[in-house]
């Protein structure tokens, strides 16, 4: 088996591969391994939704859920049973990708409970949990980057918990995640720890910027407003890059660095395209750089497998416009906090809502006990 041309181009030019999907049939079929040598995919990026899709479908749950069942286990000990065993198994599959890479990629990520975004004792105590249960050094835990979810990350990270941030949608807020994190480094190494098991991204999520900003753009009507949709998610997505090169660059990081720490990276989540009018691999392909990861659903994968094309760099150097695009849609009265304070309003809820299906999936499965 080769590797797919358009996707090792990708992988070549920096961006790592995660794979937005996880189920036990995609672990036991061998397809998650096929992934991993024909589409250079080095990741995998979970949510309560994928695991509630997973179940409903229910192949390969069956005897898990029959034993969990009888036992008697409650509902929120059958989750956390079903999705650490889901991920330890991935975690397993992605151990040489880990090892080669040094512990920069091979990793597997799996969800704080939502219902906890703001709380943070409650996001490290259930942090813990996961880490503890999974027990695999290709774990990231994933933390919501609310206001309450900040400190929560430097304790995670600063006890050797390694994290996926979630829900970064403001360069404000990417800034101190950034500056949890590296809080949580310098914590870590009062400990004694080893700086250099530690391990972090960023998610800060694309799409929805542009269905958000979109909408208020087709309120408005104009052909200028029109000139402007589909832009704001890259342009905030390029310049988000580059707070990461500005702290990557810093005398801070730089000690860090020199005791062995891992710089957090910016991670590219919700890259599937909403709107049809958009190319499939725009946010793909808008945003190739080096030390970056893209996360994606199959489709996507797919489409860019298919027919993505890797243009060199396209996220850096682009500072100036990207700037020029969010000061235009200030200009049409499109105020960049009051759609970054929707988004992540809207993206807890959402979340909330997912793990509420995935409650209600595995209560439903356990009455059958099937």
């Amino acid at each position: 088996m080769s590797a797919n041309p358009r996707l090792a181009a990708l992988s070549e030019a920096g961006v790592s591969i995660w794979l937005d999907d996880l189920s036990r049939q995609l672990i036991t079929s061998g397809e998650l391994s096929r992934r991993i040598e024909e589409d250079s995919v080095v990741g995998v990026t979970t949510n309560p939704t994928i695991f509630a899709g997973a179940l409903a479908d229910g192949e390969g749950y069956e005897e898990q859920i029959a034993e969990l069942s009888t036992s008697g286990a409650s509902v929120d000990e059958a989750i956390l049973a079903i999705t650490t065993d889901d991920v330890r198994r991935a975690c397993d599959v992605f151990m040489p990708v880990y090892e080669a890479s040094g512990g920069v990629d091979g990793r597997v990520s799996l969800e704080v409970d939502p219902g906890l975004a703001h709380d943070t004792a409650g996001t490290l105590e259930s942090a813990e949990v996961l880490w503890r249960t999974v027990d695999r050094p290709n774990l990231l835990v994933k933390i919501p980057a609310t206001d309450e979810g900040l400190p929560a990350i430097t304790q995670a990270v600063a006890k050797g918990i390694s994290v996926n941030v979630t829900l970064v949608f403001s360069l404000d807020r990417y800034r101190g995640v950034l500056n949890a994190f590296l809080t949580g480094l310098e914590q870590a190494r009062e400990h004694g720890l080893d700086l250099s098991g530690i391990h972090s991204v960023a998610s800060f999520f694309i799409s929805r910027l542009d269905s958000e900003v979109d909408s208020r753009l087709d309120e408005i009507g104009t052909e200028e407003a029109q000139a402007l949709k589909g832009r704001a998610a890259l342009a905030n997505a390029r310049l988000a890059y580059q707070a990461f090169t500005e702290v990557r660059d810093t005398p801070r990081w730089q000690t860090l660095a020199d005791d062995g720490a891992h710089m957090q990276r910016p991670l590219w989540a919700s890259t599937g395209v909403k709107n049809p009018d958009y190319p499939d691999t725009l946010y793909v392909t808008g945003l190739v750089t080096r030390d970056v990861v893209n996360t994606m659903p199959a489709a996507t994968l797919e489409a860019f497998a298919d027919h993505g094309e890797v243009e060199g760099d396209t996220a850096v150097g682009e500072a100036a416009d990207s700037e020029a695009v969010l000061d235009d849609l200030e200009r049409l009265g499109i105020a960049y906090a009051d759609v970054i304070a929707t988004l992540e309003r809207e993206g807890v809820e959402k979340f909330a809502a997912s793990w509420e299906e995935l409650t209600q999936t595995v209560r439903r499965a356990l009455e059958r006990g099937e």
